[in-house]
Parts: structure tokens; C-alpha cells; sequence
């Protein structure tokens, strides 16, 4: 029976470890010093930028007006109003932009939205389609980098998406933004640079029309945005990084509205893990395709703080075996896989993160990470399997 125990343990031990293995890879790939792929922009593709809204009346006109100013001749604006209560049909018009209305309460979330926006494209279709949230605004030139590497590459391409705390937010605000670089920019960065490809994210994301035109968008999952990709990984079109097209939104300053973000995204993660992650991880293996292969791996890297408290959790559980039956090798094991955490986290801090957090509020993530333990543990009790929107700051 003992043996047997020594056995699993060294077995969930092991496992456990391939996460934070991809976590360290990604991180010292993304040091690497390479030559940046140049993308040609004097011609590029005509362009159709699809913005789903639900309720955005109070910041999607800084949305269309970044969007506005990066459109050529031929290109076009398209908002879809999802359900909405408020008055974005009438701020997007007077911002210029065309706005397509759908009502349905029993079809909720982004997927259906988009779905809607792309039928509607389809009576003239675009050479490209870029989808930007109603929160979001676009840096110069991301519109002509992301069109032409689609174009180019006749595979989805997912711009750097960043999340940025306000101006003199709380710790945790910080905090949170430290983990969504690493998770948006030093991951797929370091896949990258590898040569692999990187998972859709939500928004600042391009695809030729061929592809999108035949995607199955109309769904209500949590991570519509991490299906997607994996769809078009599977007809061999991975999507790829393009860290010189960013988008920029910001984390709601209110409790609430902060947490059901996390919830959203998170619990839609860790679905996708349970899930998908194992088949599409056999498929890849079976089909001897690296590009699914990487990314069942990189999806079955859970979001940061809850790695931490995982390979925390199973070191207290390693050291209490070797102190009770003197196991050596599962402490080994949760040693190395502990260590490995921490120098993923370091070298991202070092190289993306100091503008966020000094060294010291680093070290205050312990405190973060155990905060976010009843998100994790409503997971399996509560589970959200439905999108509900966040409310903004303005709301």
C-alpha cells in the first residue's frame, strides 16, 4: 500500500512538473536576442475591423476613433450591438462607425456576436478581418501589421493584448497586470521565438477571410477566443504571435466588476484544460504536429496564481512524505518543480515586468496568490459556465 502510494505520488509529482517546465522554456526563449520578422506595410489587404459590444456606450467611442485613424480606402468599421440596454447604437453612430443590432437572450455571449458580424460581412467580404473588444484601443500601426502577416502567413495572427492598471491602483490591480504579461506577452513571445504558435486571445486578433468564413463562432464558451485557435490549429492554420500589434484596455477599478473578469476568464481557462487539453494533446501526438502539440501544452499551463498555489501545495505534501516515510524522490521532484516556477517568474519580472512591480511588491504575490484561492475553489463548487459581462468603471 505504501508503495503504491510512493508510486502516485511520484506520478501526480511528475505531471505536475510539465506545466512549469512550458512556463520556464517560454520564459528563457522570450531573452532570446533575434531578429525581428519584417512586416511590409505599404500595400496591404482590404480590412473589415469587427467590434462586438454589450453595453459599451461609455468607452466605445475612444474604441472606434482609435480603429478610425488606421483604416485606408476600402476598409470598414463594423460594430455589433449584442443585446444591448444602453445607448452604444447611438454613441457608435455618432462616432462614425456602421453599427449591425442583434437581439437574442438565449444566444448570449461574444461568439454569437461575432458569428452575427462576420454573415453580415460575408455579402462583401474583406481580404482580412480584424476583431477588436469595445474596450480596447489600438497603438499605431497595428491594423497594417496585423492584415499583412494574415495575408501573408494565410493563418490567424493574435497581436499583443495587454490589460494595464490605472494610475495609482492598489497592489493587486498591479499584480494582476504583471500575471497578464506574462501570460499575453513573455508566453507567446517565447513560442515565438521557438518557431510555435500561440493561443487566440480575444481581441487585436486578424484572420483571412478563407479561414474565418468557415470558423464556428457562434457559441457561448467562457473561451471562445482559446477554441478558436485550437479550431484553426486543427486545419492547420495555428495562429501566430505578433508582438508589434498591440492593443491596450484596462482592469476595472471596482471590486466587483474586477472579480467577475477574473471568474470569466479563468473559469473558462481551467474548463478548457479539463476539457480539451489531453485530447488535443493525443490528436497532436497521433497527427506527429508539433503546432497542436505546443499548444495542448501551452494550455494546460493554468494561470499563474494557480500554479503557484499547486506546486506550493504539493511541495508541503512531498516534504511531509519524505519527513514521514523518507521518500527522497517526489521531494526532488517538487524541489525542482519549485524552483523552476520560481525562475520563470524572475526572469519575466526582470525582463517585462520591473515598469509594474519594484522587487519587493514581487514578493507580495504570495499574499495575491492565496487571495485568489476561493476563485479556484468555486471553480469546483460553482462553477461559471455562462458569459456575463463585467461592469465598467463607468457604469
Amino acid at each position: 500500500m505504501v508503495s503504491l502510494l510512493h508510486i502516485a505520488l511520484i506520478i501526480v509529482l511528475a505531471l505536475a512538473v510539465i506545466p512549469v517546465a512550458v512556463l520556464l522554456v517560454q520564459a528563457l526563449a522570450a531573452l532570446k536576442q533575434t531578429r525581428v520578422m519584417a512586416i511590409a506595410t505599404h500595400w496591404r489587404p482590404s480590412v473589415a475591423v469587427l467590434v462586438p459590444a454589450h453595453n459599451e456606450a461609455q468607452g466605445i467611442a475612444a474604441t472606434i476613433a482609435s480603429i478610425r485613424e488606421q483604416l485606408r480606402d476600402g476598409d470598414r468599421i463594423l460594430v455589433v450591438a449584442d443585446n444591448c440596454s444602453d445607448d452604444t447604437v447611438a454613441v457608435a453612430l455618432a462616432a462614425g462607425a456602421p453599427v449591425l443590432e442583434r437581439s437574442n437572450l438565449e444566444q448570449r455571449g461574444k461568439g454569437y456576436a461575432l458569428d452575427y458580424g462576420v454573415r453580415h460581412l460575408a455579402h462583401s467580404p474583406p481580404e482580412v478581418v480584424i476583431m477588436i473588444d469595445a474596450d480596447c484601443r489600438l497603438l499605431e500601426g497595428a491594423v497594417d501589421r496585423l492584415a499583412c502577416l494574415a495575408m501573408t502567413a494565410q493563418r490567424p495572427v493574435q497581436g499583443l493584448d495587454l490589460m494595464q492598471a490605472r494610475k495609482n491602483s492598489h497592489l493587486k490591480m498591479r499584480i494582476a497586470e504583471f500575471a497578464w504579461i506574462v501570460k499575453n506577452h513573455v508566453r507567446p513571445l517565447g513560442f515565438l521565438r521557438l518557431g510555435l504558435p500561440c493561443q487566440l486571445m480575444g481581441t487585436g486578433m486578424a484572420f483571412p477571410w478563407s479561414l474565418i468564413e468557415k470558423a464556428g463562432l457562434a457559441n457561448g464558451n467562457l473561451a471562445e477566443d482559446m477554441q478558436l485557435g485550437i479550431e484553426m490549429a486543427r486545419k492547420n492554420a495555428a495562429p501566430i504571435f505578433c508582438p508589434d500589434a498591440c492593443v491596450i484596455s484596462y482592469f476595472p477599478v471596482g471590486e466587483e466588476a474586477a472579480r467577475l473578469q477574473r471568474t470569466r476568464w479563468e473559469h473558462g481557462h481551467m474548463s478548457m484544460i479539463l476539457h480539451d487539453g489531453l485530447p488535443l494533446l493525443i490528436q497532436g501526438l497521433r497527427r506527429s504536429d508539433r503546432m497542436l502539440i505546443a499548444l495542448a501544452l501551452d494550455m494546460c499551463v493554468p494561470p499563474v496564481a494557480l500554479l503557484t498555489l499547486l506546486t506550493f501545495a504539493l511541495f508541503i505534501v512531498a516534504a511531509a512524505a519524505y519527513f514521514m516515510f523518507a521518500w527522497i524522490a517526489p521531494l526532488i521532484l517538487a524541489a525542482c518543480s519549485l524552483s523552476g516556477l520560481m525562475l520563470a517568474v524572475l526572469l519575466a519580472w526582470r525582463r517585462f515586468g520591473r515598469y509594474v512591480l519594484s522587487l519587493k511588491d514581487l514578493f507580495s504575490t504570495v499574499t495575491y496568490v492565496f487571495w485568489k484561492l476561493p476563485l479556484y475553489l468555486k471553480f469546483f463548487v460553482s462553477r461559471q459556465v455562462e458569459w456575463v459581462r463585467a461592469k465598467r468603471d463607468a457604469d
